[in-house]
Parts: C-alpha cells; structure tokens; sequence
C-alpha cells in the first residue's frame, strides 16, 4: 500500500509500550531472527581492527642447533567480551632470537602465520602442516626423549600448545583403561630387565624423560618410550601398538 504525503514532516515519535500510544494488545513485539545474531556476535575476520592492547605468552625454544634460543610470542584478542560468545583467538605471531642467520624465512614464516590468524576460521591445520616439516641434516631429541624433526616443527608444536591452552584444539588423552594397560606393561617391563639400586632409581627419576633408558623411538608420537613387551612394541606415552 502506497501513502502519499501532502505535508511536510514536522516531527516524529516512536511508537513502544513506554509510549501513551501503545502497541495495540495481540501484537508481538518482532523478535531478531537468527541471521540478525549472527551478524550481532563479532567473529574473527580481517576486518576486525587490532586493539591498542593485546595479551599473549611467549614460549622459549632451545634447540642443539643454536647457541641461542628462540623465543616464539603469540598474542590473542577477545571477542565479544562479556557476553556468552566471548572467544580468544590468536592474532599475531612474533619470533626473535640473538641468532639471525634465519633472520628472512622467520620473518616471512610471522608474516604468513598472522595473516592466516586474522583471516579467521579455522587455524588449527597450522600447526599440523608445521610439524610435518623435516629437516633433510636430520632432527634432534628435546628434553625428555621427544624427537623433532626440524626448528619449523617445533614452532608448529608451540603453536598446537598455544591453540590447545586457549580452547581451539583439544589435547588427546588416553583413557584410564589404556593408562591401567600401559602402567602394567611398564612395571612388567622393569621387572624383567636388571635389577636396579635406590640410589640408580632416584637419578633415573630426576632425569627429564620418564621412560626406560632402552625405550626407542615411536613414530607416531616421536617419544622415545617405545618398549619391546611379548614380542610387541608398545608405546608408553600414546599407546602406540604394532600388535593392535
């Protein structure tokens, strides 16, 4: 239905329940559909402007190849704070180091790493892709018998466990059944190797890795905690069996 207009608009008012002219009884007031709160809750995309403030934690790396370490800072911004749909999502990435001899493919790793961050959706294939990298000189062991296979990879793990703390991914755990199987075959393992003095235990405990000096390497998780029990080798950290 058309309406014309003679005259001119001298003033308006808007018709609510607070109003003398209320909303004729039977009338629903319109309720926001759903696209209308989609658009409502600010998602993660490369239109948000980045705050003055960000907060974030930085993870230090210590590899055999560098005398120096590298010191990987992963800073977040929160959305929608205050409401049910608050979100922490990475933002930006930053790596530094005293050693600059990878000083360009670092730069340029920050770089690819923040854009993907701010395009939103998921980011989580990151770290994944990262840690498939190998480096063709070979790897090394970290600190409790873990193998990475290059510096990249160990950026990609530092970022898994930064998405993992703030609730992007979820860190797999074994269940208490596996844990039970697994405590078993380790005590069975102990028993039947030599014998071992208090004052060995001890020093063995106080070491970085809490597996058997004579576990090897499992290539699914790159723990050295594989042992060899009834023919089979078994991991003791994932679970890993070649028997099933």
């Amino acid at each position: 239905m058309t309406v014309k207009l003679d005259q001119k608009i001298v003033g308006y008012k808007v018709v609510s329940p607070s109003n003398d002219e209320s909303i004729p009884e039977g009338q629903a007031t319109p309720q926001p559909s759903e696209q209308e709160l989609e658009r409502a809750i600010e998602q993660m995309t490369e239109n948000v402007s980045r705050p003055e403030e960000l907060h974030g934690s930085t993870y230090k790396v210590k590899t055999p190849l560098s005398d120096h370490a590298l010191y990987i800072t992963i800073n977040d911004i929160v959305l929608n704070p205050g409401t049910d749909h608050e979100q922490r999502r990475p933002f930006e990435v930053f790596i530094n180091s005293k050693n600059m001899d990878q000083f360009q493919w670092v730069v340029a790793l920050t770089r690819v790493i923040s854009a993907v961050f701010r395009k939103g959706g998921d980011c989580t294939f990151l770290a994944e892709e990262l840690k498939a990298v190998f480096d063709p000189q070979g790897g090394y062991f970290k600190r409790g018998g873990k193998f990475m296979p290059s510096l990249v990879a160990e950026i990609g793990e530092a970022i898994e466990d930064h998405l993992t703390k703030i609730g992007m991914m979820k860190e797999p755990e074994l269940g208490d059944h596996q844990k039970e199987i697994l405590a078993e075959k380790r005590a069975e393992y102990e028993a039947a190797t030599k014998p071992v003095s208090a004052a060995t235990a001890a020093a063995v405990s106080s070491e970085a890795s809490p597996f058997p000096e004579t576990a090897q390497l499992c290539h699914k998780c790159m723990t050295k905690a594989s042992i060899l029990m009834d023919g089979c080798m078994t991991c003791l950290n994932c679970g890993d069996s070649k028997c099933g």
